[in-house]
């Protein structure tokens, strides 16, 4: 089955499709609508902010074709902003819309007035798993996986959540619903762990 990873301009997709690789599995990078509707498996990264992410999904004709994909039941992988984007809202400078997948918001840590904790958080930190995900399969318990973000998921439906992870106080760190998996760490940079997750992903109906 064919893993394509979209290319809309944010994120580094060579050491996505090279962690891929090093897991055992082959994945192309496009860069077009049309290749997204031939793909079996869809992975969306990214890093940096949420309004200019949704605006260039939307500009490059990227997200109608993204949402095409998941409504087909394909399955679908979001890294960071990624899974930010599934949400129905993000407030990073200003309120802006997002694809509306997950009932939801994202919205800013705010430990940094309370805790006294640095946003964004930047580093390694445990997962604490919630709910079944195929990505979590044969995952050690309190695996450490690697962020850098400022903002986090809040979802309305508290059963999609798979793992959350503590920063002053538990954040949602992984989603999972039916053909959707989506992920706020950074399974790429995040060594055997994070091997394992995208191993685990291009499994799943091999």
């Amino acid at each position: 089955m064919s893993i394509a990873i979209v290319d809309y301009g944010m994120a580094n997709l060579r050491s996505v499709q090279k962690a891929f690789a090093c897991a055992g599995a082959d994945a192309k990078i496009i860069s077009q609508p049309e290749e997204i509707d031939r793909a079996d498996k869809l992975v969306v990264p990214g890093v940096g902010a949420f309004r200019d992410a949704i605006a260039t999904l939307r500009e490059r004709k990227l997200a109608e074709a993204i949402l095409a994909h998941i409504k087909k039941g394909k399955l679908f992988l979001g890294i960071c902003l990624g899974l930010q984007m599934l949400f129905d809202v993000g407030y990073e400078d200003g309120e802006h819309r997002g694809l509306g997948v997950i009932a939801g918001k994202c919205v800013r840590f705010d430990v940094d007035s309370t805790m006294s904790l640095k946003v964004p958080h930047m580093g390694w930190n445990q997962l604490i798993l919630r709910n079944p995900s195929p990505l979590f399969t044969d995952l050690a318990p309190g695996s450490g996986v690697y962020f850098v973000h400022g903002y986090h998921v809040v979802p309305d439906d508290s059963s999609v959540i798979a793992a959350e992870t503590d920063y002053g106080r538990p954040f949602v760190s992984s989603i999972r619903r039916e053909n959707i998996m989506a992920t706020q760490f950074h399974p790429e940079k995040s060594q055997k762990a994070g091997l394992r997750i995208l191993a685990n992903f291009a499994g799943i109906g091999a």
